[in-house]
Order: C-alpha cells, then sequence, then structure tokens
C-alpha cells in the first residue's frame, strides 16, 4: 500500500516505484512469478498461460505475457550493462560462443562470464569483431576454446585443456594404429594428471602450482628432439607448439582455471533456452531473453534465488545479494544468542 500523487501542471505522477508504473493491471508479483517460470524454469511461454489460467481461472493471453517479457527486459537492461562492466573490470573472463536460430536464420550468442556474472549478447556473425568490442581494452586473463577469433584481444590467454583433451581422444580414434601420435597424447596425460591434482587439493594456487613449470618445460624439449614422421603426430605437434604460450598460463596465476567450464556452463542454459524457443523469435525478441538469462545466470553464480530477485524489484544483483547474506547472518546471531540464552536458563534451573 503506497501514496501516489500527480502534479497538476505536466500530469507526472509521484511516489510510485518504477517498476508499479510499467504495467497498470498486474502486480509486480504476479509478474516476477511469470517472468520466473519462463526464463529460471525455462518453460515454453504457451504452457506456463495455460497452466495459470487452469490453476486461477485466469484470462491471461500468451501476448500480454509476452509483452511483460519486453517490458521486464527494457527494466533490467541496465543490470545487464552492470553485469558486462564487472565482467570486463575483472582479471579474469571466460568466453564462449554458440549458434542461434532466429526465424530460421542464422545468429550467434557470445558469452562472457567469470566467476560470479553471466553476459549474453546477439551478434549476426562469428567474426572476431565482436569479441573485440566486447573487450576492447581488456588486460586480464582471457579462458577461451582454440577460435582464432580470441587471437585479436591483446592480453594473457589461456586455451582449454578439456577441449584439448576431446581433440587428442579424436585423433587417437581416428589413428588407432599410430604409436608416435599415442607417444605424445600419454605423455600430455602424464604431464596433465599431477597439475589437476595440485588444483584438487591446494585450489587454483600459483605458489603450488609453478612447479609443474619444470614438466611443461621437460614435455616441449622431448617434443622437439623426437623425429617425429607421421602426418598425425606432426600435426599434434605444430598445435601444441603453436599455443604454447596459451595452454599452461594457469600455472603463472591465482585463480585461473584449467578449462573453459564456466563458459560451457552458461553456453548449456542458452541452449536450453534455443531448443524451448525452437527458431520462433526474432533478433528483438531473443535478445529480450538474453538479458534477463544474464540476470537469471548471474544470480545462480552468485548464490542468489532468481525469483527473490525478482520480486525484490532490485536493479543491482551484488546489492541484492549482499543484503540477504547481511540478514542470513543476523538471523543466525539472533539464533545464537536465544541458543544461548535457553541454555543459560536451563542450567539455572538445574542449579535451582
Amino acid at each position: 500500500m503506497f501514496r501516489t500523487y500527480r502534479c497538476r501542471k505536466c500530469r507526472g505522477r509521484l511516489g510510485l516505484a518504477e517498476r508499479f508504473s510499467i504495467f497498470r493491471r498486474y502486480g509486480w508479483n504476479l509478474v516476477a512469478y511469470l517472468i520466473y517460470q519462463i526464463i529460471g524454469l525455462n518453460i515454453p511461454q504457451h504452457t506456463v498461460v495455460c497452466g495459470f489460467n487452469t490453476v486461477f481461472h485466469f484470462d491471461l493471453h500468451k501476448n500480454t505475457l509476452n509483452h511483460m517479457k519486453v517490458r521486464v527486459g527494457k527494466y533490467y537492461a541496465e543490470t545487464r550493462q552492470q553485469i558486462l562492466a564487472h565482467i570486463v573490470q575483472g582479471s579474469l573472463v571466460h568466453a564462449d560462443e554458440t549458434r542461434a536460430n532466429i526465424k530460421g536464420k542464422i545468429g550467434f550468442v557470445w558469452v562472457l562470464t567469470n566467476m560470479n556474472e553471466v553476459y549474453y549478447t546477439l551478434a549476426d556473425s562469428r567474426e572476431g569483431d565482436m569479441v573485440q568490442k566486447l573487450l576492447p581494452d581488456y588486460k586480464g586473463v582471457l579462458v577461451s576454446d582454440f577460435y582464432t577469433a580470441y587471437d585479436s584481444i591483446g592480453c594473457p590467454q589461456k586455451r582449454c585443456l578439456i577441449h584439448l583433451m576431446r581433440d587428442l581422444n579424436d585423433e587417437v580414434l581416428d589413428n588407432p594404429f599410430d604409436d608416435q601420435l599415442k607417444k605424445i597424447v600419454t605423455a600430455f596425460g602424464v604431464l596433465l594428471r599431477p597439475m589437476v591434482e595440485t588444483v584438487d587439493r591446494y585450489g587454483l594456487k600459483k605458489h603450488f602450482l609453478k612447479k609443474h613449470l619444470l614438466g611443461v618445460e621437460h614435455f616441449y624439449r622431448e617434443l622437439e628432439k623426437t623425429d617425429w614422421q607421421s602426418e598425425s603426430a606432426l600435426k599434434c605437434k605444430d598445435r601444441f607448439e603453436r599455443n604454447r604460450d596459451k595452454l599452461f598460463t594457469f600455472l603463472n596465476y591465482d585463480g585461473v582455471p584449467w578449462n573453459n567450464n564456466n563458459a560451457e556452463h552458461a553456453v548449456k542454459a542458452f541452449a536450453r533456452v534455443r531448443d524451448n524457443v525452437a527458431g520462433a523469435s526474432t533478433a528483438k525478441g531473443l535478445e529480450e531473453y538474453l538479458v534477463l538469462l544474464s540476470v537469471c545466470q548471474t544470480c545462480k553464480y552468485m548464490g542468489a534465488d532468481f525469483l527473490d530477485f525478482l520480486r525484490s524489484g532490485e536493479q543491482d544483483i551484488h546489492a541484492f545479494a549482499e543484503s540477504r547474506r547481511r540478514r542470513w547472518h543476523g538471523r543466525d546471531r539472533s539464533v545464537a544468542v536465544t541458543s544461548t540464552a535457553a541454555i543459560v536458563s536451563a542450567s539455572d534451573r538445574a542449579g535451582s
């Protein structure tokens, strides 16, 4: 309940929070609930409308729900820009891209993420100018797959070793009798295994990981001095040498993963939306999905509840998550004080 006012001169309304002025007929909690279903739970809009109308005996139209998505997307457009700003200003970025079906045409969704935030955006092509536009002056570490478009970014780079392992396994399966190829792949496995064990035990700490740099040097010395004859072995050797300064970057930095799993998880979240929409959305409609998906996935990465964030009307996810942490911390303290008082009271009664 709140009181609103209207200016006699300009007829503008005062005393009304922005989110309540977006919809005249529907409350913000209802809008948040519906948006949570289509974005957070990835339920098709038609199914959401049918279920809502059936349960509540309502007459909500699918076009109305789509109109809600459009307006809520505009409301959180600035939130997505804040997410991008946080990512670009950080010391670590994971990047990936995937196809998108736009009314039968092919587009590409680019994903930037770190440990806390996820940013999605739509592009017409897979050309490298998109990543240059997103990361024009980035100086942190960029983790990606082996797509050459990322080479245009002038920063320390880390190629995903899981991608490399998959490619090497495929090469071995395609050339099962090539002993030289097997020798390279086996040597790489022997090199990588203790690195992963160190990460599992101590985390992504340069202090503990830098000891493996000697193993990397030994691996490359053996790679150079061996006389490789098979075509697949020579191809494998060339790939290792070409990416020498990008494969083991994580050994020289704190907090840099050896894989690109963060970006791949974000891509999978979009893939579920892509399967849901099934090419029926326009570029504008898909961009609205990406705004809300950026907010949804960032909430998940930060441990905040997406529905609670929507209902709050807050536009800063960091501020929302911090307020929830303070609230829970204060609640834990009050529970501890109450428990202590109960123990003291019980001991007093036992003494009496």
